[in-house]
């Protein structure tokens, strides 16, 4: 087997930082320890004291395959996943067709096989009308249950309250919800037409897409959580107003947890006069004073884990109208270099974001051997540069689209190597060509 030793590193992980050496034989961590002699055939990573840590576990992207694959696919995304510091997702079920039979989701499963660089797991989508699917899912089918309790396309607007109660009652495994709800965000739509016709500004959406729509939907599915016993994670909170619905202890002893995306701790509706459509998004990126809540709420521990919702758009899609513009943008090239500002101008800390984007996701849905740097795990490993800036530009992107809402920002930290699965994938700004990931392992049962 191969064997790779990276030295010389300040290993973050289970809520410390410390020299470290490790030792990846094969897949597999072999050896962690402060010095550590390598072999005469031993490939070696110098790390020269930047940050060690477990790879990024993005809980929630939409990678558009199968039938949306010119915005993006399983290949192209899970390889600007990678250069992002990402070594495992789980992809939503709002595809063509969409993910919401057992069988649907075996055949997602063989068409990611050989294809992506980071390891990978899918949702199966809930309806209104397939609660026998859902009930006869198995442990390790899907990472988990989506339902879109709010606006949505097709048959995935879950509106029905029985179909509702069903689903948090009979779910096996873990559900995760969009919180919006819609006939307040459809009542805001008509006001805004009303005052500006079809020329609405994008300082109005999060009016329209508002915190009461959000509150109303996300005490919904804490109260029929906690009715039904449910395993809850609510998906992309925004707003300080739905903080008082979750928990301060620790992940381990709650079964109704919560989620932060990477936009929305980094942006605020200040953004919309000059980024406009780039910034689109369900639920809508929101205020200021939201934005500081949400960093709070982490620090506090109401929120347990870091996503990116990455959900890509073409340009041109995204050049229309307030109303035409598709919501959704790309996110998983950059998200871990967000979060390393934000520890920079000390809103959080480094081991603050491992624990909820590394360490979190990886104990929420059950991931096995992954999301830890631990002997005898595997090798989903990422070298950050904190001292290195970035500038993002678009002949650096890497996602289909080929547009972020980052361009010309550079950031203070850049993602040097990533290792899935022991092989590296990307290092020194260029990716490997090298496609190691694996199915994700998933154990956590209701």
């Amino acid at each position: 087997m191969n064997e790779l030793l990276i030295t010389n590193a300040r290993l973050i992980n289970e809520g410390e930082t410390r020299d470290a050496d490790v030792l990846i034989v094969g897949e597999r961590i072999s050896k962690i320890d402060s010095s550590i002699t390598p072999a005469d055939d031993v490939e070696v990573i110098d790390a020269g004291g930047c940050l060690l840590m477990p790879g990024m576990i993005d809980d929630q992207v939409h990678f558009r395959e199968p039938g949306l694959t010119n915005k993006g696919d399983l290949a192209t995304e899970s390889a600007a996943a990678v250069a992002g510091g990402i070594t495992s997702f789980m992809d939503m079920p709002n595809v063509n067709p969409q993910t919401t039979t057992r069988q649907a989701l075996a055949e997602k499963y063989a068409m990611a096989e050989h294809r992506c660089t980071a390891n990978y797991g899918f949702y199966l989508g809930a309806t209104n009308r397939n609660i026998e699917e859902i009930k006869a899912l198995e442990i390790g089918e899907a990472c988990g249950i989506k339902a879109f309790m709010g606006a949505s396309t097709g048959d995935m607007l879950v509106d029905d309250p029985v179909a509702l109660e069903r689903i948090f009652e009979h779910a096996p495994i873990m559900l995760v919800t969009h919180c919006e709800h819609s006939p307040t965000i459809w009542d805001n739509e008509a006001k805004a037409r009303a005052e500006y016709g079809e020329s609405v500004p994008l300082s109005e959406h999060p009016a329209i897409r508002s915190a009461a729509a959000c509150l109303k939907s996300s005490s919904m599915a804490v109260e029929l959580a906690r009715r039904f016993d449910a395993l809850l994670h609510v998906l992309h909170l925004t707003t300080g107003v739905e903080m008082a619905l979750f928990s301060k202890a620790h992940r381990s002893e709650k079964r109704i947890t919560a989620e932060v995306c990477v936009h929305h701790l980094w942006f605020d509706e200040s953004r919309y006069e000059d980024l406009g459509t780039r910034i689109k998004c369900n639920p809508a990126i929101k205020s200021a004073s939201d934005r500081e809540a949400l960093v709070k709420a982490l620090n506090e521990g109401r929120i347990d884990v870091i996503a990116t919702d990455h959900a890509p758009h073409t340009s041109s899609e995204k050049r229309q109208s307030y109303f035409k513009a598709p919501a959704g943008l790309p996110l998983v090239q950059h998200a871990l270099q967000v979060l390393f500002d934000l520890a920079a101008r000390g809103e959080i800390s480094r081991e603050l974001i491992v624990d909820r984007a590394c360490h979190a996701p990886a104990d929420l849905f059950g991931v096995r051997e992954r999301g830890y740097v631990r002997e005898g795990w595997y090798a989903d490993v990422v070298i950050v540069d904190p001292e290195k800036p970035y500038r993002v530009e678009k002949s650096n992107l890497l996602c289909k689209c080929h547009w972020s809402p980052f361009e010309g920002h550079e950031f203070s930290s850049t993602i040097d190597t990533t290792i899935v699965n022991g092989e590296v994938v990307y290092r020194d700004g260029e990716l490997t060509k090298n496609i190691p990931g694996q199915r994700l392992e998933f154990a956590r049962a209701r």
